[in-house]
């Protein structure tokens, strides 16, 4: 299952519908871990990889990670393939994702949440992902077609089993940031 949402409120919510207690969570876009406290909370006996960029997070998270021995924080940008790389070494390690969870940025940005989900999700394999994201909601509430694709997991099925992409010169693309 994969969900798409936007209202914070809303966001934490399908996070409480969603987490078991002992899931494993790979958490793109922690932020000051707010969610992330939620997450720990839904899931006492899980583990949780909470990953994000900004320098606002680098304290916060310290005090996350000093409260809860459960949750693994890592300051990196998540459309780096070095980043996905290490991520999915710890997932292989633990033996399974059960959520992803992308919120890089709630209304920004939605082709780089979608790229970003696309090549996590494709290569961790989620039961479930939630996105945050207004662009992306607003895409699918304003699209329509005729044609039923769909997936019942947290990833795309319809993109196979290949892992690990290879490095994608589209990268570089994404931000002037990124070498």
């Amino acid at each position: 299952m994969i969900k798409v949402v936007y209202d914070i409120k809303v966001y934490r919510q399908v996070l409480r519908d969603i987490i078991k207690k002992d899931d494993v969570v790979v958490e793109l876009g922690c932020h000051v871990g707010n969610s992330t406290r939620i997450i720990h909370n839904l899931s006492p006996d899980g583990r949780i990889i909470s990953l994000d960029n900004s320098p606002e997070s680098v304290n916060a998270m310290k005090l996350v990670t000093d409260d809860y021995s459960s949750v693994e924080f890592i300051k990196a940008d998540v459309r780096l393939h070095k980043v996905l790389e290490d991520v999915a070494k710890k997932i292989k390690e633990i033996g399974r994702c059960d959520v992803l969870s992308v919120d890089l940025g709630g209304g920004y940005h939605p082709d780089t949440t979608f790229k970003v989900f696309f090549i996590w999700s494709s290569t961790l394999k989620p039961r479930v992902t939630i996105i945050r994201n207004r662009g992306l909601l607003d895409f699918i509430h304003s699209a329509s077609t005729d044609e039923l694709v769909k997936s019942e997991m947290g990833w795309l099925e319809s993109s196979g089993n290949d892992g690990i992409p290879p490095r994608l010169k589209e990268f570089k693309l994404w931000s002037s940031k990124i070498n």
